[in-house]
Formats: C-alpha cells, sequence, structure tokens
C-alpha cells in the first residue's frame, strides 16, 4: 500500500511499530526512525545513491536490521501544494519499495531541508558539516511531522 492518507496508514498499522522516514533525493537517501510508540524520530543514516538495485538492497537490510514495519517518504510538492517532477520521483520511488510489504506514506516535506539547513546555520555548523547531516536531518523532521499527524486524536 503506498497512500498519502495519514488514517489509512495508520489503519494498516494498529499496533504501531518502527517507522522509517526518508528523504529522497538525487544523489543520497536520508533516513531517521522512530521508536515503536512513535513519540520521537531520530536521525539514523545517509546513502550515497547509486544503482536503484545496490539502493534497494541497503534499505531492504537496513529495514530488517531496524524491525521497521512502516515507510514514511517525503514527497516535494511545490508551494501551492502541486505535484511536481520531483514528487513524481517520490511516488515512482515509493511504489518501487512496495514489494518490501510494508505500508508506505507519502508525506508533504515542503520545506523540511530549508527548516534543517536554517536550524545547523543557527548552530553555527560549517558547510561540510551541513552538508553531511542535512538528509537524515531532513528525514527526521518529516518522519516527525508524519508521526505527530499520525497520533494526533489518538491520545
Amino acid at each position: 500500500m503506498v497512500t498519502t492518507d495519514r488514517v489509512a496508514f495508520r489503519e494498516a498499522l494498529p499496533e504501531g511499530g518502527r517507522l522509517v522516514g526518508m528523504d529522497v533525493g538525487t544523489k543520497t537517501i536520508g533516513l531517521a526512525l522512530c521508536d515503536a510508540r512513535w513519540s520521537i524520530a531520530s536521525p539514523a543514516h545517509t546513502i550515497t545513491r547509486s544503482k536503484f538495485s545496490k539502493d534497494k538492497l541497503l534499505l531492504a537490510a537496513f529495514i530488517t536490521q531496524q524491525q521497521v514495519k512502516g515507510i514514511v517518504i517525503g514527497l516535494p510538492l511545490n508551494l501551492d501544494g502541486t505535484g511536481s517532477p520531483r514528487s513524481q520521483s517520490s511516488r515512482a520511488f515509493a511504489h518501487n519499495l512496495a514489494d518490501f510489504g510494508l505500508p508506505v506514506l507519502l508525506w508533504d516535506e515542503r520545506w523540511s531541508t530549508q527548516a534543517v539547513t536554517r536550524t545547523l546555520i543557527e548552530a553555527d555548523a560549517s558547510r561540510a558539516r551541513r552538508d553531511v547531516l542535512v538528509d537524515k536531518l531532513a528525514a527526521s523532521y518529516i518522519l516527525q511531522g508524519a508521526i505527530d499527524g499520525l497520533v494526533a486524536g489518538l491520545e
């Protein structure tokens, strides 16, 4: 299942479970993880992109090792909420992971990279340090937004 509907995604995971967040770029894939109770997202890892088959093997190993139950992928929309060529690419990426057998949620990622970059600049991180951190921090930002949306109204 690949969806943008947070309710359908939540219903696919009635017992919760660990989620992986992904910020899928052309050069890297930033990864983040959250706990099984969907409390907090943490940056995890960055994969340097190569052939999709190799990237998929690395993702499968990471998902298995971390006992992930669902996937959240950032969906880069235009500022007006419409799709873009990058959002089409993210949708295709999500559909290519469907054979993992895990529900996939596409989550609006507008402003994620900018917010993370701004935070790193305010923390006086060097440009080199920002380049190392931005993708996995953006994945964490995306995942935190998704889990906040998923648990809204459940308390």
